[in-house]
């Protein structure tokens, strides 16, 4: 399958996250990634991932995801921007021409997908392709006041931090996700490479 990947990760709030994440998962960074890939030039996919730790296994956990099959993805192209549109989000990303290495991340084993009986770890991509920076905006709109963000030009760092606010139990949902506001946007870029389809 041939894939043309566009990821973006933002920063929020981390007790929010905590306060949302299932049981015997930590969260390890204040982040939230949309990942957006167009399949085979023709299908759309968007998912909301955060990082976390589960036992000795470090990734990323899928909130949510959605595709044109199921859900009505749809994307759009003018010139270097494409746009990705669903009820819930607007998301754009605008290649830059700026280039860089493959994405691979360190100490990632993986994402984390709700299962039957539990969750399924999906090893990671293997991807050797270099990645080419973007600018990006992006609006929730699952409800009024959702999260919204649009990049600053450059790649930023984002760190763990210290429990603040101890929030009551919140449901781990995209909509509960949105909801946290968008401190901003840490990172964004776009890759293509082959997916061998299990």
């Amino acid at each position: 399958m041939r894939i043309e990947q566009f990821v973006m990760a933002y920063e929020v709030e981390q007790d929010r996250l905590r306060a949302m994440l299932p049981e015997g998962f930590i969260s390890l960074r204040p982040v939230l990634r949309i990942n957006a890939e167009i399949r085979d030039g023709q299908d759309a996919y968007l998912e909301l991932n955060t990082p976390v730790s589960r036992g000795d296994v470090r990734g990323w956990l899928n909130i949510a995801n959605w595709s044109s099959k199921r859900n009505g993805i749809s994307f759009a192209r003018d010139g270097k921007t494409v746009t990705f549109t669903a009820p819930f989000l607007s998301i754009s990303y605008k290649a830059v021409g700026i280039t860089g290495g493959c994405p691979a991340e360190k100490e990632n084993q993986g994402c984390f997908f709700v299962a039957e009986e539990g969750y399924l770890l999906q090893p990671p991509d293997v991807i050797i392709s270099q990645k080419e920076f973007c600018d990006c905006t992006f609006a929730w709109n699952f409800h009024e006041g959702d999260a919204r963000g649009k990049s600053l030009g450059k790649t930023l760092p984002a760190f763990a931090t210290e429990p603040v606010i101890d929030y009551e139990k919140q449901p781990f949902s995209a909509p509960e996700a949105a909801a946290i506001a968008c401190r901003q946007v840490l990172g964004t870029y776009t890759v293509k490479f082959q997916r061998e389809e299990i």
